[in-house]
Parts: structure tokens; C-alpha cells; sequence
């Protein structure tokens, strides 16, 4: 009996190291499972003051103001907006993120303005009348004319999240968390139209629309988000 008792005893001993053995991760498995997919967020508006922001000198702009920890742009004639003069951001493996609201009108009231590589580019939200969104400009082509042209309809009133990533080989769009660009840039012509020029390196736009924007910040990429 107590041979037997021995046996069962070595035999249960065995098994829980080999539990606890299935269980523990493989060397470098806790690593891998703990890198981020990104960098940490950097808050570029702190919803009190346009800190490094400053109101955009396109010439008949409405008036820029802080009002319940948004940035509103007043109706211009016809553009307003703003433009990041902090430290500079970088030009790819970033992804920027903010909060539009359209307060009235009816045409575009986020063109919101980004580096792309040795370019920028403008992602439009609400053109034309109010529908209008897509890339301004690849090529030589705005967004009323390349293949990310897209017509959607905005509640005013209503805030969305807007989101772009930036990699060297696409830039990407997402509105409420659904795809609305995905388009190759390796090797284009990535510009921006002269109206908002000014809005170069980073700037928010409304044209003759009122509009209101917060938790503008932005993060580096460790690869482009899938989601």
C-alpha cells in the first residue's frame, strides 16, 4: 500500500508540472503579447486653449473661439480655420485622430490637413454641397475626381470621429471606425489644393460652414491599425 501510495503521489506530482509547463508562455511570448500595436496618444488640444493652434489667415475668415472644450470655427467667407504651429509632427507611421462636428451650413466642414511624406494631403468631409468626402489631391486630383471620392450624409449637430493613418505605402480613413479611404500613395504626386495651403503642416478647414472640433492628438504607428 504505501508503494502504491508513493506511485500516486509521483504520478500526481508529475502531472501538475506538466500543467503548470502547458500553461507558462513560451520564452518571449509575454513580450510579443505585450508590444503595442502603437505609440501612446499625444493630446494636441487640452479643450481650455488653442495652445499651439493658431486661427488660419485665409483672408475673410469667421472668428476662431473656445466655447464648452471645442475649437469652433464661425462660418468664413469662405474659409476658416486653424493651424498647428507647435513642434513639428512627423511625415509617416502616424496616425491622427480627432472629433468634427458640423454646427451649420453646408459644405464641408473638416478638411482636415496632414503630412504625407514629402506631401500633405486634405481629407475632406462634407463637400459639395454637404456630401462630398475623399482625398484632395492625388496626382493632380482633388477629391471631387480621384478613386476615393465617396457621398455621405452628415447629421448636423452630430459629432464624429475622424481618423487617418499615414504609412509610406498608404493612407487610410476611418469615420466612426468605418473604412471610408484606403489608397495607395507609394510613388504619387500627394498635394494639396491652393485654398488651403495655409492649413500646411496640420489644419482644420470649414468652408462657409460652422463647425466645432475637439480630442485632436495624434500617435506614431508601430504598423498601420487593422481595425
Amino acid at each position: 500500500m504505501r508503494v502504491s501510495s508513493l506511485r500516486r503521489a509521483s504520478w500526481c506530482s508529475s502531472c501538475v508540472v506538466f500543467l503548470i509547463a502547458c500553461a507558462a508562455p513560451a520564452a518571449g511570448d509575454d513580450e510579443t503579447a505585450a508590444a503595442p500595436r502603437s505609440g501612446s496618444w499625444t493630446e494636441l488640444f487640452d479643450g481650455r486653449a488653442l495652445g499651439d493652434f493658431a486661427p488660419t489667415a485665409f483672408g475673410g475668415e469667421g472668428e476662431v473661439r473656445i466655447e464648452d472644450g471645442r475649437i469652433v470655427l464661425e462660418q468664413g467667407g469662405p474659409l476658416t480655420g486653424i493651424t498647428w504651429r507647435g513642434a513639428a509632427l512627423p511625415t509617416g507611421d502616424y496616425e491622427f485622430e480627432l472629433r468634427a462636428t458640423r454646427l451649420a451650413g453646408n459644405d464641408f466642414f473638416c478638411a482636415l490637413t496632414l503630412p504625407v511624406g514629402s506631401g500633405h494631403a486634405s481629407l475632406v468631409l462634407g463637400g459639395w454641397g454637404g456630401t462630398l468626402c475623399g482625398i484632395s489631391s492625388l496626382d493632380g486630383l482633388d477629391a471631387s475626381e480621384n478613386e476615393t471620392t465617396r457621398f455621405l450624409g452628415f447629421e448636423t449637430g452630430r459629432e464624429y470621429r475622424v481618423r487617418v493613418a499615414v504609412d509610406a505605402a498608404r493612407l487610410r480613413a476611418w469615420l466612426d471606425d468605418e473604412p471610408i479611404v484606403d489608397v495607395p500613395i507609394a510613388g504619387r504626386r500627394v498635394t494639396v489644393r491652393p485654398e488651403v495651403a495655409l492649413s500646411r503642416p496640420v489644419g482644420i478647414a470649414a468652408f462657409a460652414t460652422r463647425a466645432a472640433f475637439r480630442a485632436i492628438r495624434w500617435r506614431p504607428l508601430a504598423r498601420v491599425n487593422e481595425r
